[in-house]
């Protein structure tokens, strides 16, 4: 289930980065500082890896998933415009 923007506003920072899972390996990272960063954690050549793609609010995790960020098109990960 997609987060909403409520739940990312009232995530508060901890002693610890901690992650907020959204959809299709979609998560966003809140740091101890306050920032909160959207990620897309992958697999390629059976290797796990992880796509910065940007700060909350400037990128919403709505334009993400309507851009097809979360939902890979043919197996490849489709570009921010």
């Amino acid at each position: 289930m997609p987060l909403t923007d409520l739940a990312i506003v009232h995530a508060r920072p901890r002693d610890k980065p901690w992650k907020l899972s959204d959809a299709r390996g979609l998560y966003l990272l809140v740091n101890p500082s306050g920032s909160k960063l959207w990620y897309l954690k992958y697999r390629f050549a059976g290797k796990e890896k992880k796509l910065a793609l940007g700060g909350y609010p400037k990128v919403a995790g709505h334009i993400l998933r309507q851009q097809g960020i979360v939902y890979p098109c043919g197996g490849q990960i489709r570009n921010l415009p």
